[in-house]
């Protein structure tokens, strides 16, 4: 078995791999904010307080981002992205895919469910490894 606990860490990476996967929850995230009734349309029809869901999933998701790329409780972050993506993953783009009219949709829709369950599995490594080398100049451990 490979032994990579000598392996080389380079802070730079660690740093760019955060910066590259919040990215896009930072992007999402404040279009939460900007674009409520956009995302409430993406909801299945009868979802209970759309308003309220985009909302607080847009401020978790702002939160987790945040706390992996500033690597403060980067393992709580992930835990809160977690708890973003399986929701909107199975019930937004996983609803979508099987019920999409046309195979263009339903091809964009399984895009977006398989984005969204490696997503997840990023997310879980995060979880459970952390977020590697702190960002320069931070007090983060």
């Amino acid at each position: 078995m490979l032994d990579d606990s000598n392996w080389p860490h380079h802070p730079f990476i660690t740093i760019t791999g955060r910066f590259l996967f919040t990215l896009i929850f930072f992007i999402s995230g404040i279009t939460h904010f900007t674009d409520i009734e956009g995302y409430a349309a993406l909801m299945p029809d009868g979802t209970p307080w759309k308003t309220f869901w985009v909302l607080t999933s847009g401020a978790v998701e702002l939160a987790g981002a945040t706390m992996i790329l500033l690597n403060r409780s980067p393992r709580l972050g992930a835990w809160l992205l977690i708890l973003f993506l399986v929701p909107v993953t199975l019930v937004v783009h996983g609803v979508a895919a099987v019920a999409a009219e046309t195979e263009v949709m339903q091809a964009i829709q399984t895009s977006f469910f398989l984005k969204g369950v490696t997503m997840t599995g990023a997310a879980l490594l995060i979880s459970q490894l952390g977020a590697g080398h702190p960002v320069p100049g931070s007090m983060a451990k």
